[in-house]
């Protein structure tokens, strides 16, 4: 059945001025390359973006000339190398709105960020009978700890439901939340159908049960501003290689009266005050989390990227990628025998289709021999695919560096792919 336009009715952002596309894609090297003797088009942004020259020049430059291990050193290029990588930090805190850079510990992506906080938080705090509320969309990587956290410790896990349009059923959320909830994990938005859940209402439900609530904010992240003060989460995860920085940076926000109760992650050097063979001291926050060498030149990546967002103007390009995303899902739902799979009212950035009796695999392989880069799979979603009873979808998620053209280009595709299987 075609999907109207009616049925995607995503975030409004303010209109932006005119959006110079073309100027923005010179900023991104990979772009200009072929694919299989066609033009690149890289539509697999949900799985990971590109990274613009300026994010690279910035990495290259530690590699060339700051090089070396952070804090205890007292060295000219160890001090150089610490500012850097802690002036990242303070950029991540404004990018967040965090209230203490302190809150702000660095991981390798939201999965670490989200193991971080089920071995300091879960295995310190739930214990047998508890329960751990997550929804029917979330990543693997926010059901897989909790599932491993609740074998462990004897406790349950709740999952909100979802219609078949991709959203929470909040009624039914309501009905899990009850005393025994130490725990509420969500997505802030779908990876696998775009949905962009209500967290901030759903965050506010929880805490009147005095119940901490993380969000994986992976999906978000590279699109629209993120408060954390505002929303009132306890913890946001998101990843660096989904927002244009390089990959082994990410975020894991967590709120300093929390994290002060948590057990570290992981012991080692730089998480650390004083070490006996009788006891240990931890370091205070955020080194208490960050054990050992870091990945310094990703996280100075991390900041740079927040440069570069702040520098090209979030509302513009969240604003261009709404249009992109209409129209998008005009082009691909006007095409007989798609079928747009997650048609929530509120979505960003991404559009999951089928087509009648072909495989994704097969579609996300013709695909590529014209230079088109999409996702095929299950999308490590794999209750979302078997809740909405498919087995997978093939998958194009957009940054605002892609063109109408490139829509068009995938569209025309899809119709090749019907006819050769026609």
């Amino acid at each position: 059945m075609a999907t109207t336009l009616e049925q995607l009715i995503p975030i409004k952002p303010k209109a932006p001025d005119v959006w110079d596309v073309q100027r923005i894609r010179k900023d991104f090297p990979v772009l200009g390359q072929m694919v299989h003797g066609k033009p690149l088009v890289y539509l697999d942004n949900a799985a990971s973006s590109q990274v613009p020259q300026m994010v690279i020049e910035r990495g290259s430059q530690y590699i060339k000339y700051e090089h070396s291990n952070i804090h205890r050193g007292v060295h000219y290029l160890s001090m150089k190398a610490t500012n850097a990588y802690e002036g990242a930090r303070e950029k991540v805190k404004r990018f967040i709105n965090a209230r203490d850079v302190r809150e702000c510990i660095f991981v390798r992506g939201a999965t670490e960020g989200i193991n971080l906080v089920m071995h300091g938080y879960g295995r310190k705090f739930i214990g047998a009978g508890d329960e751990i509320i997550i929804s029917a969309l979330e990543h693997h990587a926010n059901i897989v700890p909790w599932q491993m956290l609740c074998e462990e410790k004897n406790a349950r896990l709740r999952v909100i439901p979802m219609n078949d349009a991709g959203e929470l059923l909040l009624d039914e959320y309501d009905a899990l939340l009850n005393e025994k909830t130490k725990l509420v994990a969500i997505g802030h938005v779908s990876n696998a159908l775009g949905t962009i859940n209500p967290v901030k209402d759903m965050i506010e439900r929880a805490h009147k049960y005095g119940v901490p609530v993380l969000i994986d904010g992976a999906q978000w992240a590279p699109h629209f501003p993120i408060d954390v003060q505002d929303l009132d989460c306890d913890f946001y995860a998101f990843s660096g290689h989904k927002m244009f920085a390089p990959t082994g940076s990410g975020v894991i926000y967590g709120k300093a009266a929390l994290l002060e109760k948590m057990n570290p992650f992981q012991g080692g050097g730089d998480m650390i005050k004083s070490v006996t063979f009788e006891k240990t001291t931890y370091a205070d926050l955020p080194n208490k989390f960050e054990a050992g060498t870091p990945a310094i030149a990703s996280q100075i990546g991390l900041g740079a990227a927040i440069d570069y967002l702040n520098i090209i103007g979030r509302e513009k390009a969240a604003a261009y990628e709404h249009e992109l995303l209409v129209y998008a899902t005009e082009r691909l739902s006007a095409i007989e025998g798609v079928r747009i799979v997650g048609t929530a009212r509120e979505k960003l950035g991404v559009l999951s289709f089928v087509i009648d009796d072909i495989h994704p695999h097969d579609i996300g392989t013709i695909l590529d021999q014209e230079g088109i880069a999409v996702r095929a799979g299950h999308h490590c979603a794999q209750p979302v695919m078997k809740r909405l009873n498919v087995p997978a979808t093939a998958r194009a998620s957009f940054a605002f560096y892609n063109t109408r053209e490139e829509v068009d280009a995938l569209a025309k595709t899809i119709e090749k792919v019907i006819e050769i299987f026609g």
